[in-house]
């Protein structure tokens, strides 16, 4: 054999020996052709990652298999497990960043923000606050242009928005309505029980309909008679398979606690003046301070974020192997690195003393995490191709993110 065939015949060898074969991309406008999850390194560095080359298209085969994350169930192992999680409460909050360029520009930052000393706290080390919590530094928009708030409460749940950029009520036509792979639908299918807890759900007639008011009864968080209950930041009401099941008001939670009836997953969302969505117009008098604009909202989710909280830890099934993960849908000032998202994690099983992790997080990290804890299939529905991380790089798959592990004890990180 000369040496040109015999250089042929031990690269054929190779190649099918690594499992490289030539299938093709079939190409659609919506499939996801990056396999980079978000474009950078997830190894800490306290300095913002550099902008990674952009990585060729995957080869992709049909239909793809779902993608099960491995579980442990040796609750004696010292290494952290997703399954270690017994109950996990979800706080959504909405349209403030974490970190943006310039802090104080309108609106401002929450990291630092004078209006939110109890947030802060939650994130300062030797405070008697922090001594549960973790955060995220690098918690990236989930995609550039991930607006308005509906697009990133239905990734939440699958991974996706499939190009629907509205914030309407469910309705077919508003093309918001979707029978698909998502995260309750497969807890339904798996037997795990979920609720999602909405304040002023009560001056509603259904789950699926908006309601807003300046005429209800005192609220406990913010004292004024403003109510606001928004479709929009109810994920699971976007799904054939969940809509009008499993929903309750914020006040059900606490009667849910105090029995210890609470579901293993339960998604929490204040109202819009409690959630940093809509300012009081009279703006808001915090520890003495008359705050306004912008700042107002901050203030009013702080307040209300240092009453539910506590509240929420104090309970047996937080206790137990219990987390609470504060979330955040979407950015304000830009949707790339320059700009991150609030992401708090507070729980018995944290790294704890408000450790900073600066592994590369987005929604599909949440989601993904929320897989592994559940023992569910990755959700693996295409992404639209202008839907890039941002890093610009690739896309923000929930097989290929990173998990949320670093900010637990012990813990390892998947990706």
């Amino acid at each position: 054999m000369n040496t040109h065939l015999r250089i042929i015949f031990t690269v054929g060898i190779a190649l099918a020996f690594l499992g490289i074969s030539g299938c093709t991309t079939v190409s659609n406008p919506v499939e996801d052709a990056q396999s980079n999850p978000d474009g950078a390194p997830s190894g800490q560095t306290p300095n913002p990652p550099s902008q990674p080359k952009a990585a060729a298209a995957a080869p992709q085969r049909s239909p793809a298999k779902p993608v099960v994350p491995p579980q442990k169930h040796n609750r004696t192992n010292p290494v952290f497990s997703p399954d270690q999680i017994k109950t996990v409460f979800i706080i959504a909050l909405e349209n403030h960043d974490w970190t943006q360029r310039i802090p104080d520009a309108n609106p401002q930052q929450l990291f630092g923000n004078p209006a939110a000393p109890y947030v802060n706290s939650l994130v300062t080390r030797g405070h008697t606050n922090a001594e549960q919590v973790s955060f995220a530094t690098k918690y990236y928009s989930v995609a550039h242009g991930a607006h308005p708030s509906e697009y990133n409460y239905i990734w939440a749940e699958a991974g996706t928005t499939f190009g629907i950029h509205t914030d309407s009520d469910p309705k077919p036509s508003a093309r918001n309505i979707f029978t698909c792979q998502h995260l309750t639908g497969q807890m339904n299918a798996a037997g795990i029980t979920w609720k999602t807890y909405q304040e002023d759900l009560e001056y509603t007639t259904n789950a699926m309909v908006s309601k807003g008011g300046a005429h209800g009864a005192t609220n406990v968080y913010n004292g004024t008679t403003y109510y606001s209950y928004a479709v929009k930041h109810n994920p699971m009401q976007f799904f054939t398979d969940t809509q009008n099941t499993n929903c309750f008001t914020l006040t059900q939670l606490w009667t849910d606690l105090a029995a210890n009836t609470v579901a293993r997953y339960n998604w929490v969302t204040p109202d819009e003046f409690n959630e940093m969505h809509s300012r009081l117009p009279t703006g808001y008098v915090y520890h003495g301070h008359l705050f306004t604009g912008n700042q107002a909202a901050i203030a009013q989710v702080d307040h209300c974020l240092s009453l539910i909280i506590p509240r929420i830890m104090a309970s047996t099934a937080y206790r137990d192997h219990g987390v609470i993960f504060i979330w955040t849908d979407e950015t304000v000032s830009t949707d790339d690195t320059h700009t991150t998202l609030p992401f708090i994690l507070i729980s018995p099983l944290a790294k704890g003393n408000a450790y900073a992790s600066h592994v590369v997080y987005t929604h599909s990290s949440t989601l993904k995490m929320m897989d592994e804890i559940f023992g569910l299939a990755y959700q693996t529905n295409a992404i639209p191709l202008t839907d890039t991380n941002a890093f610009g790089t690739g896309y923000n798959r929930v097989a290929t993110a990173n998990d949320l592990s670093d900010l637990f004890k012990n813990a390892k990180v998947k990706h």
